[in-house]
């Protein structure tokens, strides 16, 4: 892990240990001990407490008593459970920004799903894909303004990246192969406005990423 730039800041332990979760090196499951965390970012274990707890609030990481913390783990409960809040998230942040939009908006994400193809054409890496997908999401809740449900959606938002990476490790290729054509469909959807296809559309992005992800964990790609 990178060190901490500056001692006593929980947040950045917690920006720290999160990086490394997302990028492999702390895998689900895997204990996260306070005093190793501590000597690796350099700084204190009041720090990492606090920083763990921020993890905690968001779903990243669970804590027990006597058995301190741990990275959530990956079973299939844990997956269905991620993926069905995102679903009917996705259903009420895409339908009502399809109320809300103004043609501009329309404009960012399909500018943003372009952004994605070129990546994808270019050969760039899956986090940088995830990434630009993510932020196509992110955007969807913006533009449809409810402060609440974007909370909501933080909630869960740093275990839907975890999970999606872990798809796109597992399944490169079929990822590779839909992320493009989902998101262009979800565009061609919002702009017909808050229709039943809407909400549809927006459900199967997110279960057809769910199924994908159970089968891969039952039968892992050799």
């Amino acid at each position: 892990m990178r060190r901490a730039r500056r001692r006593g800041l929980a947040h950045e332990a917690a920006d720290r240990v999160r990086d490394a979760i997302f990028e492999g090196l702390v895998p689900p499951g895997a204990a996260l001990r306070e005093v190793e965390l501590a000597t690796a970012l350099d700084v204190s274990r009041g720090s990492v407490r606090e920083g763990l707890a921020v993890l905690e609030r968001e779903g990243l990481v669970r804590s027990e008593w006597h058995r301190g913390a741990r990275v959530i783990d990956m079973s299939p409960a844990d997956v269905d459970e991620v993926y069905t809040v995102r679903a009917a998230l996705e259903c009420l942040a895409t339908g009502t920004a399809a109320e809300r939009a103004a043609p501009g908006h329309l404009e960012e994400l399909s500018v943003l799903t372009d952004t994605l193809e070129r990546a994808l054409d270019a050969g760039a890496d899956s986090p940088a894909l995830l990434s630009l997908d993510m932020a196509f999401h992110d955007r969807v809740y913006e533009i449809a303004g409810n402060s609440r449900l974007t909370q909501a959606w933080h909630g869960v938002r740093s275990q839907v990246y975890l999970f999606q990476l872990t798809r796109i490790r597992l399944g490169h290729d079929q990822y590779r192969s839909v992320v493009v054509e989902e998101h262009r469909r979800l565009v061609s959807m919002l702009e017909r406005g808050a229709t039943p296809a809407l909400a549809e559309a927006a459900r199967e992005h997110v279960d057809s990423a769910r199924r994908a992800l159970a089968r891969m964990l039952a039968d892992p790609p050799r």
